[in-house]
């Protein structure tokens, strides 16, 4: 893969993390949905790069991470739910497109 679709791909990655998060209810998921939700919109997803990009994501400010063993908890900030609603934009999270 292209460096380019590699960016593409992760930038992609990382905002459906985000706009599931601030979706469900308190803004928390685990690993292991947030990998099902990934696969279920159609982007092809290990959990390693789920768990990078989740780290990635904590250490940008936009969610929290509780790591029980194998059980990873992640929490959207505030931040967070600002870039999953494109009211904040970030130039590694593709930016959402408008909704109707």
């Amino acid at each position: 893969m292209s460096d380019y679709a590699e960016t593409t791909l992760r930038q992609h990655r990382r905002l459906a993390i985000l706009r599931h998060l601030a979706e469900i209810p308190e803004y928390t998921g685990n690993a292991s949905i947030l990998q099902d939700v990934l696969l279920g919109v159609g982007v092809s997803t290990t959990r390693d790069q789920v768990i990078t990009e989740l780290h990635w994501l904590r250490e940008q400010g936009m969610v929290s991470l509780v790591a029980h063993e194998d059980f990873v908890v992640v929490t959207a900030t505030h931040r967070g739910v600002e870039i999953a609603k494109g009211v904040a934009t970030h130039p590694d999270v593709r930016r959402p497109s408008p909704r109707r």
